[in-house]
């Protein structure tokens, strides 16, 4: 009776609370992105997105305390020293579920810069967050499937232009640089069809990547990779509201950036594409074993 109890008083409480949390501090966020927008000086864009990183850096505390007080979940991480608020990181992380997304705000909340990842266009339509996002320059991508760009041979490159745009505004203050190198979440149907060496990762899209050190790579100071385990199987998004969660485990590593993958030609310079392919194919392989021993602790 109690678990029944505890599954159905907790969901919608954690989700009405989450909510509210959301929807006041993004109405705030949406006042500050109009008087950025007003006044297109550098001082005073500069100061205001001051002012939003602060703002979503408080939306992620409170649901971060919301989470710690609603729900039982055990947080287990490993690797967080070291880390400082005022760098550019590039982060590096495995996609297991929806459910990542809090838990990397959480962990790295008020410890690195804040989190910029790249998202789906189609994100933008999502209810407050989807605008927040944007105001917070977060950047969208088309994601073109290579059928799509058989046909429309034009849209080639405009990820890459995307990107450019995107790391160009990140050098503005400090940032972390967030991104998911398989690309989308981990599905057993995902990981048929692409026959993936890694029993648990899809295989990971360098293209992404390189983009990011070919327009940064000389100012982003170390990558952060990230492995996130959840020792009970793959959540959704009910399950961490609901607190069916029982355990997420984390490892994070900081790693330099080989000085011969900064600045180079992905697209065109096929040699320079081997070499960054292995290097994040080697990555992958320490990761896909990092998660074994993790699921055996």
């Amino acid at each position: 009776m109690l678990a029944f109890l505890s599954v159905f008083l907790r969901l919608p409480l954690a989700f009405l609370l989450v909510s509210i949390n959301t929807i006041g501090h993004t109405m705030t966020l949406f006042v500050v992105a109009f008087f950025k927008a007003l006044l297109p000086l550098a001082p005073w864009r500069r100061a205001c997105s001051t002012v939003l990183i602060a703002l979503a850096e408080s939306w992620i505390a409170t649901n971060r305390f919301l989470l710690h007080r609603l729900t039982p979940m055990v947080w287990k991480i490993d690797g967080l020293d070291g880390l400082r608020r005022d760098g550019w990181y590039l982060v590096l992380s495995n996609h297991q579920s929806w459910v990542d997304i809090p838990v990397l705000q959480s962990i790295f909340n008020k410890r690195i810069p804040f989190l910029k990842f790249f998202l789906k266009r189609q994100l933008i339509w999502v209810p407050f967050l989807g605008l927040a996002w944007w105001a917070l320059d977060f950047p969208f991508m088309h994601r073109y499937t290579k059928e799509q760009l058989d046909k429309h041979p034009e849209w080639r490159g405009t990820d890459k232009a995307a990107t450019r745009n995107a790391c160009e505004k990140f050098r503005d203050m400090p940032v972390s640089v967030m991104n998911f190198v398989e690309g989308t979440r981990f599905t057993s149907a995902k990981h048929a069809r692409q026959a993936s060496p890694y029993p648990g990762l899809l295989r990971p899209k360098a293209g992404g990547v390189a983009f990011v050190l070919e327009a940064m790579g000389d100012i982003l100071q170390s990558v952060v990779d990230v492995t996130i385990v959840y020792p009970d199987g793959r959540p959704t998004m009910v399950d961490l509201l609901a607190g069916r969660i029982r355990e997420v485990r984390v490892h994070i590593r900081e790693l330099p950036i080989p000085p011969d993958l900064i600045g180079g030609d992905y697209e065109n310079d096929a040699a320079y594409r081997e070499r960054f392919q292995t290097w994040v194919n080697e990555l992958w392989a320490a990761k896909q074993a990092r998660m074994d021993a993790m699921h055996a602790a």
